[in-house]
């Protein structure tokens, strides 16, 4: 991807911007429309920072769009140098490879990724600090009550019960991107397709404290009623992947063994009932495309065991370099003086 930088903007080196955090709060905000309300985001949220008395700095990152959004985007860096950046993709990439490219910029302790235009009351940003400031790693938006069509409220509802039902985590508005995170926290994450959606759940799923709070909803954009087929089947294939990297990256034979055996255990049942029919019923083989069937998905069942078989190899022999816990705090023991003075006596 390539990044241009406006004139007045320094240039910034993507290694160079890894260093130890120097703000409080980096403000990461994804363009990912000509329409998009650069300034209202600015304004909106700056003036709470400037309240809170946070350091703080704007990155936006366009995704690809030129127009009255980069515009504006041009304006706040000339204007605000020191605490705007605007980052330009030359095609669109998505909305995790903009969180990515803003992580890299960022400078702030905390990084708070909000939408493109003020979509929650801009007072609550207050709500979000204050809980990472109690020790949360990760602060999750719930917009309540929501102000969309009630349609939309509707299969965002089911969506968040879903995730909730299968993974486990207890999360109502995966949706919103209103969201504080600690910057050690999300450098941590690989983001990439659409994980963006998923951060609350990863980081619920790898021990990290994170806090779903109340926000107050404000508008909302985007399309009302059913979308397209193929936008609920990337859905169903979201939930399966987050399941996957969820509860099977270290245990991949209890994925791909559970699917295999189900698939063999079908096609041996298949191909055993035509095996007694044709020994104690004189049944025949010829013209029963079944047979064919059976064998195809034992043969299936037994090479997805395999697939598993090979993960477990895989996470075997790397076992030293991965970690699935993480700890919160050690309490070390130890020597007092007088343990020493007793042990000498």
């Amino acid at each position: 991807m390539t990044e241009l930088h406006t004139p007045e903007a320094p240039i910034v080196d993507a290694a160079a911007a890894k260093v130890a955090p120097d703000l409080d709060v980096s403000v990461i905000v994804p363009v990912l429309t000509v329409d998009a309300r650069v300034l209202d985001v600015y304004r909106a949220l700056s003036a709470e920072l400037e309240r809170l008395g946070k350091s703080y700095e704007f990155i936006f990152v366009f995704d690809g769009h030129r127009g009255p959004a980069w515009k504006d985007g041009e304006a706040l860096v000339a204007e605000h140098p020191a605490r705007v950046q605007a980052i330009a993709f030359q095609q669109s990439f998505g909305e995790s490879a903009c969180l990515a490219s803003g992580l890299e910029h960022a400078r702030g302790r905390v990084v708070v990724t909000s939408p493109q235009y003020v979509q929650v009351d801009p007072r609550e940003i207050e709500t979000l600090l204050t809980a990472i400031d109690e020790g949360a790693d990760f602060v999750a938006p719930w917009r309540n009550p929501r102000v969309d069509p009630m349609l939309n409220r509707v299969q965002s509802a089911s969506f968040n019960l879903l995730m909730r039902r299968i993974v486990g985590a207890p999360f109502h508005d995966l949706n919103c991107y209103f969201r504080a995170v600690r910057r050690d926290v999300l450098e941590e994450f690989a983001i990439y397709g659409d994980q963006y959606r998923f951060l609350p759940v990863t980081a619920h799923r790898q021990g990290y404290k994170v806090v779903e709070v109340k926000v107050r909803h404000l508008q909302e954009w985007g399309g009302t009623g059913f979308f397209g087929v193929g936008v609920y089947v990337r859905r169903l294939l979201d939930v399966l992947g987050v399941v996957f990297l969820t509860h099977f990256t270290h245990k991949p034979l209890r994925f791909f063994g559970t699917l295999g055996a189900l698939f063999a255990t079908i096609g041996g049942a298949i191909c055993g009932v035509l095996v007694v029919q044709k020994i104690f019923l004189g049944g025949s083989f010829y013209n029963r495309p079944i047979l064919t069937v059976g064998m195809l998905l034992f043969m299936l069942g037994v090479q997805v065991i395999g697939f598993g078989l090979v993960g477990e190899i895989i996470i075997y022999t790397n076992a030293r370099s991965l970690r699935q816990y993480r700890i919160e705090r050690i309490y070390e023991r130890s020597t007092a003086p007088e343990d020493d003075a007793s042990g000498g006596a």
